[in-house]
């Protein structure tokens, strides 16, 4: 993509109604643009890094057995009261009634929609267990959306759905979940502690949040940091195995949110040394419930024994939107934002120091061309803006890796290549350095 093709409006002032980070530099960078309380259009920028946050979270969907679908953002009002939700939810449910009189609302989760879609089908035992999940905008009426993304009405999320016979069995959709999440948050450059958590509006009796730690977090959480440091089980993990040690590993540490803290038990069940009392962004939530909503809907299948049963159900999910924020929390520095590559926007930012100097234009088209055949999604800024300017937006916008050609530079035969995490900065030929870009060698 050519800069001067794009649409960045980027903002030199820091915006005065944002109040943490990753809201300052989503509006600076022009990702994002807010069009009503805790409602935003998402911008070609923004945009980008939200789609391969979304395309990340549903491989690791499927990876655990999980099969995508599509529901609706609007649900009748007669499912919700089928489980006896409506009136119960509150506020946040944003309620319509539209010209036949009917009673809609804006989904702010997808419980009651996919019970009823499984109840029509299903009828057997034969037919579980099912993992179904779909990523879809929801909508909750916060009384005050603040944080930018990170606590706005409108949001993008993939919300999972398991069917399964008993108890038993619905612990181990609950187990591939939690595993599933672990290799999510890792692919996004996270490190995601999960904890005790309640499980709210939601309902039922087993329920985890997944936390990344960061000074702006919305809560208090306290956890053993040897958590913190451990790894995720792995893209090669046998999601049809024993996945029970995956999740023992995890939750035989201390880790619980303020609603689930037990000081007494803290202290002794973590040495002092290892114990880490911070704020935390939630950034996924998964829940197992029984059949809180199969009993009162009537999804049942029968049994082996012949006999019809409500189906054990639970839910699974990520705020693929709020992702993007908590990523930038974690990932950023007085300059802007710092993308892992696995989510950038742009793999490979190339300034043009002297953009209508032919020699110039055509060295940058050929490293345009071959980033591009080797796949590294270049962002050519060919435009005639300062020098100084240019390489302030390309830190702020954050991408991987600079490639800065000028006549100066190619007099010599040399190119730098700057490495957004670091600063590091490589002087080398422009032939050596877009093949080491194309390569991954400064990864």
């Amino acid at each position: 993509m050519r800069l001067s093709r794009f649409f960045l409006p980027v903002l030199k002032e820091v915006p005065g109604e944002a109040q943490i980070v990753s809201h300052r530099l989503m509006l600076r960078a022009g990702m994002i643009r807010q069009e009503a309380a805790g409602i935003y259009a998402w911008l070609p920028l923004g945009h980008r890094v939200l789609k391969k946050i979304e395309q990340i979270v549903r491989e690791e969907q499927d990876r655990a057995g999980a099969v995508e679908m599509l529901m609706p953002t609007l649900q009748l009002a007669d499912l919700w009261r089928e489980s006896g939700r409506y009136d119960a939810y509150g506020p946040e449910m944003l309620r319509i009634v539209d010209r036949h009189e009917r009673d809609l609302l804006y989904g702010p989760t997808n419980e009651e929609m996919i019970t009823e879609i499984f109840r029509a089908y299903s009828r057997s035992y034969k037919d579980l267990p099912k993992l179904l999940y779909h990523i879809q905008w929801k909508f909750r009426d916060e009384r005050r959306p603040r944080f930018g993304v990170m606590r706005g009405r409108e949001f993008l999320m993939k919300d999972a759905y398991s069917f399964d016979l008993d108890e038993a069995a619905a612990r181990m959709s609950y187990n591939k979940m939690f595993a599933a999440y672990l290799n999510t948050f890792q692919r996004l450059g996270l490190k995601a502690v999960p904890m005790r958590a309640d499980t709210g509006p939601i309902g039922g009796d087993l329920s985890h949040e997944f936390i990344i730690l960061a000074e702006t977090g919305e809560s208090e959480v306290f956890c053993d940091a040897r958590l913190v440091e451990m790894g995720a089980p792995g893209l090669d993990l046998d999601f049809d195995g024993d996945l029970q040690p995956v999740v023992d590993a995890r939750t035989a540490l201390y880790a619980a949110t303020d609603e689930m803290h037990d000081s007494a038990r803290f202290e002794a069940e973590t040495p002092a040394e290892h114990r880490v009392s911070a704020r935390g962004i939630e950034v996924g939530h998964i829940f197992y419930f029984g059949t809180k909503y199969s009993e009162p809907m009537k999804a049942v299948v029968t049994h082996p024994d012949g006999q019809d049963r409500p189906v054990h159900m639970g839910s699974y999910g990520v705020g693929v939107s709020r992702l993007m924020g908590a990523i930038i929390e974690a990932h950023h520095d007085e300059n802007g934002c710092i993308w892992p590559e696995s989510v950038a926007p742009f793999g490979v930012g190339i300034i043009n120091l002297k953009a209508g100097d032919a020699e110039t234009d055509q060295a940058c088209q050929d490293a345009y061309d071959a980033l591009t055949l080797a796949g590294k999604e270049p962002l050519l800024d060919d435009t005639d803006a300062r020098a100084g300017g240019k390489f302030a937006t390309m830190d702020l916008i954050g991408l991987p890796y600079q490639l800065v050609i000028g006549p100066r530079g190619l007099k010599e035969g040399k190119a730098e290549v700057k490495v957004r995490a670091t600063g590091e900065r490589h002087e080398l030929s422009l032939a050596d350095a877009v093949a080491r870009l194309a390569e991954g060698a400064f990864s």
